[in-house]
């Protein structure tokens, strides 16, 4: 039976995802055993549900039919093991990316705390995209453009974007002419580019030199730091080692990426007040990012 309910699982998010490749991502196999799950799921029915074409895998009329049930299906079983994960009504556990949970929001909680007494956060940090109903989560911080099916996402700030870089690289930029003359710290996994900050100054990311390259944003910014480069960094990241005087911001003009941090729900569970509480409280504090 467990088998059986697995390999429906599979089909599921093969249908829902378009890609054995996807639904490997979203269920942490291979595309191999994706793909052997299918096969015996077929064979066990006696009837065919995806057709392989060299562009890919796509569902039968069948499967498209299936699938529609397997999804609702599938929705209430989260919403059900949501319940095993119930806390304390004060405690909240949400699920963030390692740099917004290291570079901005560990030196906030102290404030969240202190304007509701009692309430206590627990940080799952993260680079996965986790689905709230299944992992227990009261919410989700995800940078996106909150097009996520199956959640409740409101938008908390949209991001700006903006070169950064140490007091001692910044005496060598005036004008955005000067960033093809210094080192250029690139995040290789970054959802944006230098043009997002280039094109509004009628310049394009081709006249960048080399640097850098990193694949995680926190290293990226700790690089910008140690003078071994310009990074452009998101406003929420960077405010706090330019506050402090780490980081300079060379050169005016702050853009906006079309990216927002979201706070994500589970869809269609009760929303706790100690969880709609945090949602307010995060809205203020990065309401002062909006000025």
């Amino acid at each position: 039976m467990l088998e059986h309910l697995s390999a429906l699982q599979v089909a599921e998010a093969v249908a829902r995802l378009g890609s054995m490749r996807a639904a490997a991502d979203e269920l942490n196999v291979t595309p191999g055993a994706i793909s052997q799950q299918i096969n015996k799921l077929e064979a066990r029915l006696g009837r065919k549900l995806f057709e392989r074409r060299s562009r890919g895998i796509v569902p039968t009329e069948l499967g498209e039919r299936i699938a529609v049930h397997l999804s609702l299906g599938f929705q209430e079983i989260r919403r059900g093991l949501a319940l095993i994960h119930e806390r304390d009504d004060n405690v909240i556990s949400i699920s963030v990316a390692p740099v917004f949970a290291g570079r901005w929001l560990v030196w906030r909680l102290h404030r969240f705390s202190e304007a509701f007494p009692g309430a206590r956060v627990q940080v799952e940090a993260t680079v996965e995209i986790v689905d709230p109903a299944m992992a227990g989560i009261d919410a989700c911080i995800r940078v996106g453009r909150g097009e996520w099916p199956g959640v409740r996402a409101t938008q908390l700030i949209e991001h700006r974007v903006f070169p950064v870089c140490a007091p001692e690289l910044a005496r060598c930029i005036r004008q955005p002419a000067d960033l093809a003359h210094v080192p250029i710290i690139r995040d290789t996994r970054s959802m944006f580019d230098w043009d997002t900050w280039l094109r509004p100054n009628n310049m394009s990311k081709n006249v960048l030199g080399d640097g850098p390259l990193f694949s995680d944003s926190s290293i990226g910014l700790d690089a910008a730091i140690a003078g071994q480069g310009v990074l452009l960094a998101w406003e929420t990241l960077a405010t706090d080692a330019i506050s402090s005087g780490r980081l300079v911001a060379p050169l005016p003009g702050r853009f906006k990426s079309g990216l927002s941090y979201w706070f994500v729900e589970p869809e269609g569970t009760r929303r706790r007040a100690v969880v709609a509480a945090f949602r307010k409280w995060l809205v203020t504090e990065l309401s002062a990012f909006s000025t």
